[in-house]
Order: C-alpha cells, then sequence, then structure tokens
C-alpha cells in the first residue's frame, strides 16, 4: 500500500471539489496512460456530493470513463434506493459518458444470477485481469463500520474466490444486494473514502486509530499496492487523536 492519508475539511462543502479534483486528476493520469479510466461509485450522501462537484467543472469529458458500482441494492432503477437510478438522474444523463459504459446491474435478477452477471460484465471490461483493477473507487462507511455492503460479522468478510457477492440477510434494508468484495476494493490503483458528520465520529476513531480496528469492514480496506484517502470533516474527525491532513483552500490531492 502507497500508505494512508487523511485529509480533514471544515465542512462537506470544502470537501466536495477536492473530491471532484481527485476523480478528474486520476481520470487524466489513466486516460493518458491507458486510454480509458475506471471508476467504482458508492451510494449514499456521496451520489449528490460528487454530481454537483463533476457538474460544476468546465470542460468535463467523460468519454473514456467506465464506470461500475462498489454495490447496489435490488430494487428497481426508479426506486429512490436505487444507486443507479440515482447517478442516472444527478450525473449520468448530463454528461458524455457512453451507455455502453456503465456497468449496470441487473436488479431485475434474483440475487445470486445479479451476482454471476455483474461478474461476467465486470470481467468483460477488465479481460486482461485476474481480478477486476479499477482506477478509483470510491466509498462510504456506515455508523456500524460497513463498507460496499460488506458488513461486520458477516461471512462475505472472508471470501476470497468471488470478485462480486450476493447478500441477501443485509442487516440494513433493503436485505438483497450484491457488492464487490475485499479481492477486488483492495486491487485498486486508488480508493478514497468519503465520511462526513458527527454521527461517524465514534466509529470512524475505531476504524482509524482502535485495536479493534479489522472488526470494522472498512478497517479491512489496505491496498495493495495503491493509494488509500480518507476525506473527512471535522464533524467526523472530532475523536480523532491521530495526526491529519489540514489542507488549505484549493488543496488538491
Amino acid at each position: 500500500m502507497a500508505g494512508r492519508r487523511i485529509v480533514v475539511f471544515p465542512s462537506s462543502a470544502e470537501l466536495g471539489p477536492v473530491l471532484a479534483h481527485l476523480v478528474t486528476s486520476r481520470a487524466e493520469k489513466a486516460v493518458s496512460s491507458r486510454g480509458r479510466f475506471s471508476l467504482g461509485l458508492s451510494g449514499g450522501s456521496l451520489v449528490s456530493m460528487l454530481s454537483k462537484e463533476l457538474l460544476a467543472l468546465p470542460d468535463l469529458d467523460c468519454s473514456k470513463w467506465v464506470v461500475g458500482f462498489c454495490d447496489e441494492r435490488l430494487v428497481p432503477p426508479d426506486d429512490p434506493e436505487s444507486t443507479y437510478g440515482l447517478y442516472q438522474n444527478q450525473l449520468f444523463s448530463k454528461i458524455n459518458i457512453p451507455v455502453t459504459q456503465i456497468l449496470t446491474i441487473n436488479s431485475s435478477l434474483p440475487v445470486n444470477e445479479c451476482a454471476e452477471d455483474y461478474t461476467r460484465q465486470l470481467k468483460e471490461a477488465f479481460p486482461d485481469d485476474s481480478i477486476p483493477v479499477f482506477d478509483l473507487l470510491l466509498l462510504g462507511m456506515g455508523p456500524d463500520g460497513h463498507t460496499c455492503s460488506l458488513f461486520p460479522d458477516h461471512p462475505l468478510l472472508e471470501e476470497t474466490e468471488k470478485i462480486v457477492a450476493p447478500i441477501s440477510d443485509s442487516p440494513k434494508p433493503p436485505p438483497q444486494r450484491v457488492t464487490m468484495t475485499f479481492p477486488v476494493v483492495n486491487s485498486a490503483r486508488c480508493v478514497a473514502f468519503v465520511s462526513t458528520g458527527g454521527s461517524k465520529a465514534p466509529v470512524l476513531k475505531e476504524v482509524l486509530e482502535g485495536r479493534e480496528g479489522p472488526a470494522f469492514p472498512a478497517a479491512r480496506v489496505t491496498p495493495t499496492e495503491g493509494e488509500l484517502f480518507w476525506l473527512i470533516d471535522d464533524p467526523a474527525a472530532a475523536s480523532l487523536t491521530i495526526q491529519v491532513e489540514r489542507p488549505g483552500s484549493g488543496a488538491k490531492l
């Protein structure tokens, strides 16, 4: 792992533009070296933040982006719980990304078939990789320390063979989901957690400082060779005692 960077901002308003720059800078680097940029997205509050900030950028070119999802809930695309549906409405419909380059999880399939179908899509999109290597994965973390749809004390935490796994007993509704597994997450060239709000402060301290850290799924995100960023705001960082970065305005990663 290239090292963990914990970067704290006064609020999500200051965090957002830095996140957008991280995405576009990694995109430029990937397109120049490999001809495309592969991005894995998560849901939650990240959707509105990322969409707003990317759309505010001049000359945003997403024609060479390939976008997948770190996890997805098995609900119709027009359901408010659909991560794809939210991004489609707030971002994809407003940028120049070809539809064929959005790896959409088919939520109309039974959960096991859905995971197999998404596995096939990933293997087709990453034909040279035994495990897909994304240029950038954007992750969130729940108040219980989960990330993707990988929950504390769940058997999927130990999955090493599958790159995508079905889950039918999610402790957070809806119960049926598909999720990337740790082998994929930890193969990425860059992983960035975005965590904001005071409700995250207690678990964030445990994940980043605690001796029991590995008990939390988010603490198991340790890219083998890639970069790892934690982008957090002051309320989320309130309990931290370790050294963090506090960049000034106009900061870039």
